[in-house]
């Protein structure tokens, strides 16, 4: 279901201008990204962030850490960013943008843990390369990401994750923590929900979550 449109949505987004990361200002060549807070610390990031509940949670917990909340729907984003001035959250900041420029963002390794939460599951073939785990999505966070970082990944959508898994192993990574009921499994002592999956779990539907960690990529056979 589309999101209606904030009121005034233009003009809330720039009063909390200080907590956005201007794309144009940051990235390879420009500010290090790592530079917009206050403390220096490993910087995590969740892609699609939605209302920021699960981002938000993160770094009250983690104050030990940075992170960095991307969404490209403004209103989406808009949410997230009040909420974390209503709680004057030091170690969040924001990105109004697609994750198709995050090598212009980032420079290598400088991402040290990667989220996607109920990305949109894109369940037609044709629309397979707009998965967030699409091999072409995933050999960019190769980029941002150092040998060893993880992505964390979690839905409902059970396709998805059966597809995630293949191309995760496409792309060089290697699976831990793997469930297919995330809620009953050994794992969620730690996890904290997000908004949809506590809808999607009160309905009933189990939660998939596994880690994929950066692997030196398989070098190709010399010809003999």
């Amino acid at each position: 279901m589309r999101m209606r449109k904030k009121k005034h949505g233009a003009e809330r987004i720039a009063a909390l201008s200080y907590l956005l990361i201007d794309p144009e200002c940051c990235g390879v060549g420009k500010r290090p990204v790592s530079e917009v807070f206050r403390t220096p610390a490993p910087v995590q990031l969740e892609i699609g962030c939605g209302k920021g509940g699960f981002i938000l949670a993160m770094a009250k917990k983690h104050p030990e850490l940075n992170f960095i909340a991307m969404e490209r729907v403004s209103d989406v984003i808009l949410s997230a960013m009040e909420g974390c001035a209503r709680e004057d959250i030091p170690n969040i900041r924001f990105i109004n943008a697609d994750a198709r420029i995050l090598k212009e963002l980032f420079s290598p390794g400088e991402i040290d843990t990667l989220y996607l939460n109920f990305s949109d599951p894109w369940p037609k073939k044709g629309y397979a390369k707009r998965r967030l785990t699409h091999e072409n999505f995933l050999m960019l966070y190769r980029e941002i990401l150092p040998e060893g970082g993880k992505i964390i990944f979690k839905t409902d959508n059970a396709a998805l994750f059966d597809f995630s898994l293949e191309e995760f192993e496409k792309c060089g990574f290697s699976i831990s923590e793997l469930t297919r009921d995330l809620h009953n499994s050994a794992w969620n002592a730690e996890n904290l929900e997000t908004e949809y999956e506590k809808n999607f779990s009160a309905k009933g539907f189990p939660i998939h979550r596994c880690v994929a960690t950066v692997c030196p990529l398989p070098q190709p056979k010399q010809p003999q």
